[in-house]
């Protein structure tokens, strides 16, 4: 029943129909919704293109300078508040004033309310000194993983790390990809697949992977035993398993000296083996390491584009592969929630 009352509003005040009362939950939906912006160290320029490429956008602007007394400088020339920011810089030299580079990249994304930033570094520097071989030694790779974790990282993305443990050093998610059905696919379209091939392990810490990926390929499986006289300085001592008369694929996480890697292809044509090919995700070739390969045993080497290499050093032998299609994969899957494993089939816990 009507009261009679007629409410009338102040003059000044007056009060439009009123709409009914939306509910919205337990959330409030932002507009707009969430911000991919990609962000590049000057490790690695040219993969950090392509990746934006495939990603359908275009790098950040940020300004990236050193000065006269070695100091970097970092500043994003443009908003990133509440964006889902990806850095992106790679181990290679200079390492540790690329890896100052992206720590000061994480704290002025932090700083400047990024709404979550993810570092990408294709190679993961110090990777190799992961635990004390010596007393007095540090545990390298640790330092560094507490340091991305304290300079503000929400996460980070890395590929074929040199020992799965160092997953274990950081309390934030790791997405650990690797380059394995790159290579797979690679060989395969090479024909070099079934009895007449062999995987080769290096040595006992990569056996797990040589096996997968011998599966991978269809082939039997080899491993070699080596002692390490020095840094960088290896001599095969023996090979177990059938590899006389095949030709064998030799796969590790990276070529630095050569050293290594001249040694075991040694052993392996004393052991019989026909031919002799080479992977490794991360081609760092150290120093002269490329002028080692030109006229070697080597059928063929073949690696990725984690980190730069210089192609006017190239020998014929080398293949390079791109890693960018994995990367801005990964990464959409990321900014998406999506599964990263998903990519690999769940097949990337490789250690």
């Amino acid at each position: 029943m009507a009261s009679g009352t007629i409410e009338q509003s102040l003059p000044g005040l007056d009060v439009g129909p009123v709409l009914p009362e939306m509910s919205t939950g337990h959330a409030i939906p932002l507009t707009p919704q969430k911000r991919l912006m990609v962000f590049a160290g000057r490790s690695h320029g040219e993969l950090a293109h392509k990746i934006a490429e495939k990603l359908g956008v275009e790098l950040g602007a940020i300004e990236l300078e050193t000065f006269a007394n070695g100091e970097t400088y970092c500043r994003y020339e443009e908003s990133i508040r509440g964006a889902d920011v990806f850095l992106l810089q790679t181990g290679c030299e200079p390492v540790d004033r690329n890896l100052m580079e992206l720590l000061f990249m994480i704290q002025a994304a932090r700083l400047a309310s990024a709404k979550r930033i993810t570092a990408v570094i294709p190679l993961f520097p110090y990777a190799r000194q992961d635990r004390k071989a010596k007393p007095r030694e540090p545990i390298s790779s640790r330092l560094i993983a507490d340091t991305l974790q304290l300079a503000g990282a929400d996460r980070v993305l890395t590929m074929d790390l040199h020992a799965g443990q160092i997953q274990g050093f950081f309390t934030i998610p790791v997405d650990h990809m690797t380059a394995l059905p790159l290579f797979a696919r690679h060989f395969r379209d090479l024909g070099l697949t079934g009895e007449g091939v062999v995987s080769v392990s290096p040595d006992a810490g990569r056996a797990r992977l040589a096996v997968r990926f011998a599966e991978m390929i269809d082939a039997e499986f080899a491993i070699m035993h080596k002692t390490r006289p020095a840094h960088d300085q290896a001599s095969a001592t023996e090979i177990t398993g059938r590899v006389r008369g095949r030709t064998a694929i030799v796969g590790d996480d990276v070529i630095m000296t050569g050293g290594t890697l001249l040694a075991n292809v040694a052993a392996l044509k004393q052991h019989g083996v026909k031919d002799v090919w080479v992977f490794a995700t991360h081609g760092l070739f150290c120093g002269d390491a490329l002028s080692k390969f030109q006229g070697s045993d080597i059928t063929g080497i073949v690696v990725t584009d984690t980190v730069p290499i210089d192609l006017s050093k190239r020998p014929d032998n080398l293949t390079v592969l791109t890693v960018s299609g994995l990367l801005a994969e990964t990464i959409m899957n990321v900014f998406s929630d999506d599964s990263v494993s998903a990519i690999f089939g769940g097949e990337n816990q490789l250690f």
